[in-house]
């Protein structure tokens, strides 16, 4: 028998700077040891996932129409199941927004395409470098996870420090600079309706510089030939002051609330608000 030689094989598959897509343009039937959880440790397994279908809730979804007009009750109302939301779930979900349909399809179609062109040209934004702007890799944690995640990545600091245009992939370029603007905006937004909902100023947190930092990371989940012994993405919290999550409307994301795993079920044109720890510590009373 061979012994498996984890640090060879992790080095090995980070070498061909062809993330996990690679592996399945290989077409591999298995996939490596270094993806596999235990199921003891796999808080997705089938009995969790049964538990957490059967629970018929929903996060909040919030509309934001006319948030710019002079209705006060409106805004107030609005401010108030924000402030509830986050209290109570620390998720939420918003329409009409700002950030228009075509938008949001656009970029989820952008970043599709980034991972679907020839390996050639994507390794050219291989990285592990913390300092690169913009970087294409598999597992910003690859050799320091349990188990490796099953998801490609292609992560971009938009601010404070912009990349220039030519830094960014040119099949994603416009949708990448076109989405971040519109959710730089909204991301403004709703830090002043976050703000109001604490008894603040609505400036109180941009003040703050809560907003300084844009980064957007696009995960890409290649099929996988055995997805029942590895994950996409893994328990975690965001240690941002929030997180504004686009899905696609395959949906797949669920969040922890109450001791138990509930699905977040896709909104059409809707995005994610997920509030981070920085925020939430911050505004610890």
């Amino acid at each position: 028998m061979v012994d498996y030689d984890r640090a060879k094989e992790l080095k090995a598959f980070d070498d061909t700077k062809a993330g996990v897509k690679g592996l399945v343009n290989a077409g591999i039937v298995h996939i490596p040891e270094f993806f596999i959880r235990l199921a003891a440790e796999n808080e997705f397994s089938a009995e969790n996932l049964d538990s957490c279908s059967e629970v018929n809730i929903q996060i909040p979804v919030i509309d934001l129409k006319d948030i710019n007009e002079e209705d006060d009750f409106r805004r107030r109302k609005i401010i108030e199941k924000i402030g509830e939301a986050c209290e109570t779930w620390g998720f939420f979900q918003v329409v009409n927004h700002g950030v228009p349909q075509h938008v949001m399809d656009e970029m989820i179609r952008g970043v599709r395409s980034f991972n679907e062109q020839p390996n050639e040209i994507k390794m050219e934004f291989y990285s592990r470098d913390n300092l690169k702007k913009v970087k294409f890799n598999s597992n910003f944690d690859l050799y320091q996870s349990k188990a490796a995640n099953w998801r490609d990545t292609l992560a971009c600091t938009m601010a404070p420090n912009s990349p220039s245009s030519d830094e960014l992939p040119e099949t994603c370029r416009e949708e990448l600079l076109q989405y971040s603007e519109h959710v730089r905006r909204l991301g403004h937004k709703i830090f002043e309706l976050l703000a109001e909902a604490l008894g603040l100023k609505p400036n109180h947190l941009l003040d703050m510089e809560c907003a300084k930092g844009h980064f957007i990371l696009s995960h890409y989940y290649p099929p996988c030939p055995e997805p029942n012994k590895t994950l996409g993405i893994t328990r975690h919290t965001d240690p941002d002051f929030f997180t504004i999550l686009l899905q696609d409307q395959i949906g797949g994301l669920q969040i922890y609330h109450q001791n138990q795993w509930i699905d977040i079920h896709p909104v059409t044109g809707a995005l994610v608000i997920n509030l981070g720890d920085l925020l939430q510590a911050t505004s610890i009373k």
